[in-house]
């Protein structure tokens, strides 16, 4: 009689990188969570969706007329609102993303203790199902566009990398939060502190150039930096300041592979302590 195969489900140990493969047979589960994801934000929302439109064009008026016109914050000559538009397009989804992949494994403790899945998924469905808002909003810039009568530029040709310096920044803070919120509770609550603090360490409400020289150097490995300075100089038709993105670029792979890797050195125990 042939013995009876056993398949025995071991946890990850060390440093380990992503595992591809894994990752892809639980393709239709982060189909379903980042789906999830999308409903239950606008589940019995009378605007819907909207709320990707008015939340940062009403932030947006706010900065205008607090930063542009009466604290008279210099915009490079651009116009406040097109100039505050085009920073907090690209800072509200990683934002975003960054509050809900923090939270995604408390928030889904139930899944964790009961059932064996990659938990990378619980975050990436969060990265993934912000990614609607992200588009929509789209609409405004090219309302803005029309509205200032301003073209973008060949520099558009570079906004998916500047999509996924954004993509792979958010991810890594992303997952490492997200592992340090199981075992340290604090992070949840300081995490809209530190969201706070991050929106002006970068150049949301005011241009990199109004950063003194001596400090910029430092101020640039922040890769919402480039990514935002990037962004305006693709739809304002600028050049690209690439040396205000490639230190940030580099910052931001940090970010993603020592995020990944802590992710995964810290997922066999998050059964036990979710």
């Amino acid at each position: 009689m042939e013995a009876e195969k056993v398949k025995i489900i071991a946890p990850s140990s060390g440093w380990q990188l992503v595992d591809l493969k894994e990752l892809w047979r639980y393709k239709d589960l982060l189909y379903f969570l980042t789906l999830r994801g999308i409903k239950a934000r606008y589940a019995q929302s009378i605007l819907g969706v909207s709320w990707a439109i008015i939340q940062p064009l009403f932030t947006t008026i706010v900065f205008t007329v607090v930063f542009g016109n009466l604290a008279k914050v210099d915009s490079d000559g651009i116009p406040y609102l097109l100039f505050s538009y085009l920073a907090l397009w690209p800072w509200n989804y990683f934002s975003g993303t960054l509050t809900e992949s923090a939270n995604s494994l408390i928030q889904n403790a139930n899944m964790i203790t009961k059932v064996y899945f990659p938990r990378m998924v619980l975050p990436l469905s969060s990265i993934l199902s912000k990614l609607l808002d992200f588009i929509i909003a789209f609409v405004v810039v090219i309302g803005l566009l029309i509205y200032f009568k301003v073209s973008p530029g060949w520099g558009l040709l570079f906004l998916p990398l500047l999509i996924l310096q954004l993509l792979m920044t958010s991810l890594g803070i992303g997952m490492f939060l997200s592992a340090l919120a199981v075992k340290y509770r604090d992070v949840k609550h300081a995490l809209t502190f530190l969201v706070q603090l991050l929106l002006y360490a970068a150049p949301v409400v005011y241009s990199t150039t109004a950063v003194p020289d001596q400090y910029r150097i430092f101020y640039v490995l922040n890769p919402m930096v480039g990514v935002i300075e990037g962004f305006r100089a693709a739809f304002l038709d600028r050049p690209m300041p690439w040396e205000w993105i490639w230190p940030g670029s580099i910052v931001a792979v940090l970010f993603f592979f020592y995020g990944t890797l802590y992710f995964r050195r810290m997922e066999r125990i998050f059964a036990d302590v979710a």
